[in-house]
């Protein structure tokens, strides 16, 4: 072996702690998240500029639209999943989303009703996100036990971020020279070789249990992620957690998309600060992920690391009513979302390996995209109402503080329950791919 070979091992070793068939499910589930981001972050700062285009006034609108159409989608993905095992269903909800973006393309490209298309894009956009993350985080928290999630999350959610870093690097050097409507195609090929991935990882995590699991349809009905969180209180404290996580973003995003439509007004200039923000956001959150998120969370535990979001929102809108500039709003925003990717995603993905197989695939599903988006809506609302009353940047970040705050503390019981759980599960035995 040369010395470079052996040293990326050495790494790699350090990096993804485990047994060789734990390394193998998550390296390809690395590239799995780094091309599904990737594909998400060409389209994110075509989806902002869009946003604006379309004036920031009708942003709760369309925040509203995003709600109801998950509304609707929500029991179909519940029924397929019912139908359909694990191995179909996934690629399934991929190949819909690339035949959507080639939809998309034909539209623009041809210049049909743009505005109307932009609107409905920017909807989309929002729609594929939240569904196309939370089936992958489903599919982790299926594949991995706790104990394995705080070794390995932070180095899977690596690939994300690396992605995430690359999305952006495309949309700033092609959005020029090719346009950006024709990134759009880019972006359905990143999401065809996240399919690939999906089949890899079923492969390499081939143990009789996981064949067993990949095989079985989940089953129960269309409506049954309802059921299940409404009987849980576990559950109910994560939805309060993903609710207040949406409530920090949106103040958080209106204010940066009321800034940045006053201090620049060429579509290019909001594009590209975007995309700077992305990449910022990117580049601290893939330090951190490959080299600290794994240990943070293994000292710590998931309450701390959970907690450590509504920390940074505490200080971040203290300090937008003392001074709400575009450089707080943006320095916020990098800070927050490195936060949220780097240590809190993590965590909270965590939270979810300690509870049954259908509350994975739709009591998650049911929290992390019709309630994170209907929150979305909510707090849309909310904002605007804020504004309509006569309250200025600085006030409307004064009021979110104490709401900041609770969320601060029910991180830190979520997390005292979590590891509760996953002591009894411990306790119960692992399936033999979970306990090597």
């Amino acid at each position: 072996m040369t010395a470079p070979a052996a040293a990326f091992g050495g790494w790699l070793h350090r990096a993804v702690p485990g047994t060789a068939q734990e390394r193998g499910a998550a390296l390809w589930s690395f590239a799995y998240f780094f091309t599904l981001l990737a594909g998400y972050y060409v389209l994110r700062p075509l989806r902002d500029q869009m946003g604006i285009a379309g004036g920031t006034k009708n942003l709760p609108w369309l925040f509203t639209a995003t709600f109801v159409s998950l509304l609707v989608a929500q029991p179909l993905y519940g029924a397929l999943v019912a139908r359909l095992p694990r191995v179909r269903f996934i690629p399934v909800v991929y190949h819909f989303f690339v035949a959507n973006l080639v939809l998309f393309w034909l539209l623009l490209f041809f210049d049909i009703e743009n505005v109307i298309v932009a609107r409905v894009f920017f909807v989309w956009v929002s729609v594929f996100n939240l569904f196309a993350v939370a089936v992958f985080w489903s599919f982790m928290a299926d594949l991995f036990t706790s104990e394995q999630g705080k070794r390995l999350f932070g180095f899977i959610g690596a690939g994300g971020t690396a992605g995430a870093l690359l999305g952006p690097v495309i949309t700033i050097w092609l959005s020029g020279p090719i346009g950006p409507v024709n990134l759009l195609i880019a972006a359905a090929i990143f999401l065809e070789f996240a399919v690939l991935c999906v089949h890899r990882i079923e492969q390499v995590a081939d143990p009789p249990a996981e064949v067993d699991a990949r095989a079985q349809r989940i089953g129960g009905g269309a409506f049954a992620g309802l059921f299940e969180l409404m009987r849980s209180p576990y559950l109910l404290g994560v939805a309060g957690w993903v609710s207040l996580l949406s409530f920090g973003a949106t103040i958080a995003y209106f204010a940066q998309a009321n800034i940045v439509s006053t201090t620049f007004h060429n579509a290019t200039a909001q594009t590209r600060l975007f995309a700077g923000i992305d990449l910022a956001v990117g580049l601290l959150s893939l330090a951190t992920q490959v080299f600290a998120t794994a240990t943070f969370l293994k000292r710590f535990g998931t309450g701390i690391a959970a907690a450590a979001l509504p920390a940074i929102y505490v200080v971040g809108f203290a300090a937008l009513a003392m001074a709400p500039s575009l450089s707080v709003v943006v320095t916020l925003q990098v800070a927050q979302r490195w936060m949220n990717f780097a240590i809190a995603n993590p965590a909270r993905q965590v939270f979810f390996t300690v509870v049954g197989r259908e509350e994975k695939y739709k009591a998650k599903n049911l929290i992390d995209v019709v309630i994170y988006r209907g929150s979305d809506a909510l707090y849309g609302w909310v904002y605007d109402s804020l504004q309509a009353l006569g309250l200025k940047l600085g006030a409307i970040a004064l009021c979110a503080l104490p709401v900041a705050a609770g969320w601060l503390f029910l991180s830190t019981a979520l997390g005292r329950t979590q590891e509760s759980l996953a002591t009894r599960r411990d306790d119960q035995g692992a399936p033999e791919w979970q306990s090597e």
